[in-house]
Formats: structure tokens, sequence, C-alpha cells
């Protein structure tokens, strides 16, 4: 390995597949019990579901999936989150779910493709963050021009960034947090 390569990436061990396996079942399961948690207090304190479209909080464990058992695992998360959430839920609403379904699989690819690069977590959540939401504007152009979709406007992929911007500012804060928790314990145990 040269120089240039040993300071852009880290060779974190590679998981088997049973762990990225089980990884992406946990982060599934999260991505259907979190919302639903952020739903109820949405419910209880009288905000609905905007409490979920504020935090984003589907978004932490497929992101933190990628992150720490790499692309396959956070891809398919992302993928499988939303839909799971739906089938057994119904939320999120059935206009919006390929959507998420998109756009968390980009969170958890390029999560899991940034996982060995030597950068600081917050710059790789931001990449993160950046690459998800591009990809997710670029499907809703797409199901709009291509395709005519007329059950959502061009609109949403900006208000829904205004939304959403405490769940950004929780990311940056909890991510981080959470990922020097784990190799702490990685290097202790």
């Amino acid at each position: 390995m040269t120089n240039t390569q040993s300071l852009n990436s880290i060779t974190k061990p590679r998981l088997s597949v049973k762990v990225q396996i089980m990884a992406a079942l946990v982060a599934i399961a999260s991505a259907v019990v979190l919302p639903q948690v952020f739903h109820v207090l949405g419910a209880v304190s009288g905000l609905g579901t905007a409490l979920g479209e504020t935090f984003l909080p589907m978004h932490l464990p497929i992101i933190l999936v990628g992150l720490l058992a790499g692309p396959y695992a956070g891809a398919i998360s992302g993928l499988l989150g939303p839909l799971a959430s739906f089938a057994l839920s119904g939320m999120p609403g059935a206009v919006m779910l390929p959507f998420m379904m998109i756009e968390l699989c980009a969170y958890g690819l390029f999560a899991g493709l940034l996982r060995n690069s030597r950068m600081p977590v917050i710059i790789k959540v931001l990449i993160i963050q950046i690459a998800g939401r591009a990809v997710r504007a670029a499907a809703i152009l797409i199901s709009v021009f291509a395709f005519g979709n007329e059950s959502i406007a061009i609109p949403v992929i900006w208000m829904s960034i205004g939304t959403g911007i405490f769940g950004l500012v929780l990311q940056w804060t909890l991510i981080p947090l959470i990922i020097y928790r784990v190799e702490n314990i990685k290097h202790e145990g």
C-alpha cells in the first residue's frame, strides 16, 4: 500500500457474512421500531407524525450499519427497512415509500463505502447525507419529469431538508459518538 493510500483509508477487519446479516437485521428492525417510538411520542404530544419527519429516526440505524458493517449490509438495510416499516405500520406513506427506499439504500451504500475511509466520522456523515439526499432528489425528478408522476411535488425535495434539519443535527451528534464508543469497545475487548 502506498503512503497516499494509507492516508486515505484504513483497513477494518472484513466482517463475516453472518455478522453482516445480523447487523442488517438489527438495522431493519431498528428502522421499523425507532420511527414508531417517535410517532407515538408525536401522537402523545399532539404533533402527529411531525416528530418522525423532523428527527429522521429511520436514517440513524441505516447509516450506522453501513459505517459499521459495510456497503452490502447498509444498502440492503436501507432498501428493506422502509419496506418492512410500511408492511407493518403503513409508514412511510405509499407515495413516499419508493423514494425512502432509494434514499436509505443510498445512505447505507455510501456509508459502507466510506467505512474504511480515514476521515472524521462527522465528515463521513455529511457526505452520506448529501449523497443520499441527492439520490432521492434525482429519483423524485426522474419520477416527475420522465414518468409523469403527479402524486409527488418537486418542492418536497427542499421541504424535507428544512423539516429534517433537527434529524440531520441529531445524526451529526449521535453517529460519531456511537462509532467512537463501538470502536473503543473493540479495542478494549
